[in-house]
């Protein structure tokens, strides 16, 4: 009878919790997973669930190579990726001054982002800001896990990390291209970066304001795409309009360089949305897949737009068109499923090409290369459907919260993130551009700009004569 009574009382323990327990282990990986850089602010602040102790965290080399792969994609995005898309739009005699803005500004950030810019992002529990704790890299070690992804190194992802600010500020350079002062674009990356990437980063990715909210960016949304075309934009009214604009033709100088660097942007945005899963999982195949499809998507919808507005499709076009669809599912990859992810493409290549030509006259904007049309449209477009497309009903994951995911709610804290970016972005750039030109001016004078500034500024040229 006592070895019966035993009997029971085991096998009702087992049953009690067996199941719930292997339920928690089966879900634990890939929530804490799934959408980092965005995750780790939520994954930072989540209660563990209860049960048995949770194995401590170890180095995965799966993980490891994936993320590696992935900083190195990123870097390809924009060097030598945007450096040719930008240099390809620009007219001959300010090639080489494209090419080196971004270049130099890639060095830039990568040194400032280890001094100080890590630190104030990914560490300390600010609304706005981080902490210091980590400036200069101190405190980590080469064989030290990430605390927000704890499968790989954390100089791996600081090293990550580093590529996302690097392109963003990169990014503004294209709307105030052909006229701007070389120096005044070091002077206001400091600012900027300092005072809007930074924060931006923190808020909802390193556990601050918008991160408790409940935004949904997977790879930069507000972070990269909104926050640099609402930069640019006011980078372009600031400095002006290029001498002739409206009067003279300042066709691009070479468009295979442009569908060169559009093909590398391509390839290297897997890296940045897939990469972005921070491990090699099914999450990484989600944002991989989509990434393909609402580019593909939106190349097809920009030039079916361009065929009924103009009667033809052109290479200028497809080119933009994939960078919309691209710009468009950053915050939703890992969020949204394969259809939406086409949804989302076809809505976003049309927009953004009303953002380059109608919405620009409106404006009566010289943004030099459309950074605001494509980047800025495209991703207040991608920001707001992450909301729609994330549902369950719809094929998505249901984002941060599956269980509690409402359609309406989402879109409003998408939208709410969406005029928190605008605003502080505007505001910082405003301050910054201020800042540059008075002490160092931001315009070249008129000689120099007639010139071109590869010889003006640079003392080169891009081919030679």
């Amino acid at each position: 009878m006592k070895r019966l009574l035993a009997s029971l009382l085991l096998a009702l323990a087992l049953l009690g919790t067996g199941p719930s327990t292997l339920a928690q282990e089966a879900q634990a990986p890939a929530s804490t997973a799934a959408v980092a850089p965005g995750a780790p602010a939520a994954a930072s602040n989540a209660v563990p669930a209860p049960g048995p102790a949770v194995a401590a965290p170890k180095l995965d080399a799966g993980d490891t190579a994936w993320m590696l792969t992935s900083t190195l994609l990123v870097i390809l995005m924009t060097i030598p990726g945007l450096a040719l898309f930008y240099g390809g739009l620009a007219r001959s005699k300010n090639m080489l001054s494209v090419l080196v803005q971004v270049f130099v500004i890639f060095a830039l950030i990568s040194l400032l982002w280890a001094l100080y810019g890590y630190s104030l992002a990914f560490s300390g529990e600010g609304r706005f800001f981080g902490n210091l704790d980590k400036s200069f890299l101190r405190g980590i070690a080469p064989d030290q896990l990430s605390g927000l992804l704890p499968t790989i190194p954390e100089y791996v992802f600081v090293a990550y990390q580093s590529t996302f600010a690097a392109i963003t500020v990169a990014l503004i350079v294209g709307a105030f291209a052909e006229r701007v002062r070389f120096s005044a674009v070091l002077v206001f990356s400091v600012l900027w970066f300092s005072l809007s990437y930074v924060p931006m980063a923190h808020m909802v990715w390193g556990g601050g304001l918008l991160g408790k909210d409940g935004t949904l960016d997977f790879a930069g949304g507000t972070v990269v795409h909104i926050n640099a075309g609402i930069a640019a934009l006011v980078g372009a009214y600031l400095v002006g309009k290029r001498i002739g604009f409206g009067r003279e033709a300042m066709t691009p100088h070479s468009l295979t360089l442009t569908m060169v660097g559009a093909s590398l942007l391509w390839v290297g945005w897997f890296g940045f949305n897939a990469g972005s899963a921070g491990a090699a999982n099914g999450v990484a195949g989600l944002a991989f897949i989509n990434t393909v499809l609402a580019t593909a998507a939106a190349t097809l919808s920009w030039l079916v737009g361009e065929m009924l507005h103009k009667g033809k499709a052109s290479m200028l076009g497809a080119a933009s068109g994939a960078v919309a669809g691209l710009v468009a599912v950053t915050p939703a990859a890992g969020f949204v499923g394969p259809m939406g992810a086409i949804a989302m493409g076809l809505v976003a290549g049309p927009l953004c090409l009303w953002g380059v030509g109608g919405l620009k006259r409106l404006l009566r904007v010289d943004d030099a290369f459309d950074v605001f049309g494509v980047h800025g449209v495209g991703g207040i477009v991608g920001a707001i459907l992450t909301g729609v497309f994330a549902a369950q009903s719809l094929g998505g994951t249901g984002g941060l919260a599956p269980e509690s995911f409402s359609m309406g709610a989402q879109v409003w804290i998408q939208t709410k993130s969406v005029l928190v970016t605008v605003l502080w972005s505007s505001v910082v750039a405003l301050v910054a551009y201020k800042v540059a030109d008075v002490l160092v001016g931001l315009r070249v004078p008129e000689e120099a700009e007639r010139e071109g500034l590869d010889i003006s500024s640079h003392g080169e040229t891009a081919y030679s004569r």
